[in-house]
């Protein structure tokens, strides 16, 4: 995923980001952890909390798209798959409860053979 593909004028379009995971902006509202207007109302989208919680999204899935080969892929993990070591959290979850730091250590960690 290439971060331009995200952006509009150099914040996170929720519009865009739902085309390219072929759902809704309020499923992507959803699964960052904001409400229906947080994606909706320009003020809100350029919001410094909008925009953080999109970004921890979109950096999880950036991370891990590889792996799957799609973002369609990446973005199923991210919200079905539970996490070991996180009480049966999924990754979704955990970045909608200001966790997003640990998901992505947690994805280094995979990354780098060490078994969360």
């Amino acid at each position: 995923m290439i971060s331009g593909t995200y952006d509009d004028h150099g914040l996170f379009a929720p519009a865009k980001i739902a085309r390219v995971l072929r759902t809704s902006t309020d499923d992507i509202a959803s699964s960052a952890g904001l409400g229906k207007d947080a994606v909706q109302r320009k003020a809100r989208i350029q919001s410094d909390r909008t925009q953080r919680r999109l970004r921890e999204m979109v950096e999880v899935l950036t991370k891990v798209s590889p792996r799957f080969g799609s973002e369609l892929m990446a973005y199923a993990w991210y919200r079905a798959s539970p996490l070991p070591g996180f009480s049966g959290q999924t990754a979704m979850q955990l970045v909608r409860s200001g966790r997003a730091t640990e998901v992505l250590d947690y994805i280094d960690a995979v990354d780098a053979g060490v078994h969360a």
